[in-house]
């Protein structure tokens, strides 16, 4: 996919296209809404800005159409239309020992009941004891500012899959 034909993709396509980078509906709307863009960097820019303005709902909304970092069943079933895009991102859990997932799967429960969205952390070229280290670093976060945290790490993320169709 290129620039050119994202610009000229039918609204349908075209939702489908940024739905592989973010699920939420408020940011595919936004983002669809400045089109055409005129180069890679306007584009960015416009997903930022974009981003930028969405109310927490939204947040919430894109996080839940990302899969659970060492939930591998999610990767494959939960929200497939994102499933080739996430797959590569999260491939070090699948290389982790057992104990280092079942922390990782304790820790996204421990997380998930404390803040009420999941932990969110653009994976790519993180291992996943370094995630895990991520995880228990950021639980005493008070939901604020985990909140601001996990917006901006699923920022990096569509910004990665964005340059991954383009």
């Amino acid at each position: 996919m290129s620039l050119h034909a994202l610009n000229n993709a039918s609204r349908e396509d075209a939702e489908h296209l940024l739905r592989q980078c973010c699920t939420s509906e408020a940011w595919i709307a936004g983002v669809l809404a400045a089109r055409p863009f005129a180069s890679p960097a306007e584009l960015i820019a416009t997903v930022d800005r974009v981003w930028g303005q969405l109310a927490e709902e939204d947040y919430l909304q894109a996080f839940d159409g990302h899969p659970k970092i060492g939930d591998v069943n999610s990767l494959k079933a939960k929200y497939a239309n994102t499933k080739a895009l996430a797959a590569g991102e999260q491939a070090s859990v699948a290389q982790a020992n057992d104990d280092v997932i079942a922390a990782l799967a304790e820790g996204n429960r421990d997380y998930e009941h404390k803040f009420g969205f999941i932990f969110i952390v653009c994976a790519t070229g993180k291992s996943a004891s370094e995630m895990l280290n991520l995880l228990q670093a950021r639980l005493p976060n008070p939901r604020e500012q985990e909140l601001a945290n996990a917006a901006e790490e699923q920022r990096k993320i569509f910004h990665l899959r964005l340059e991954k169709l383009l």
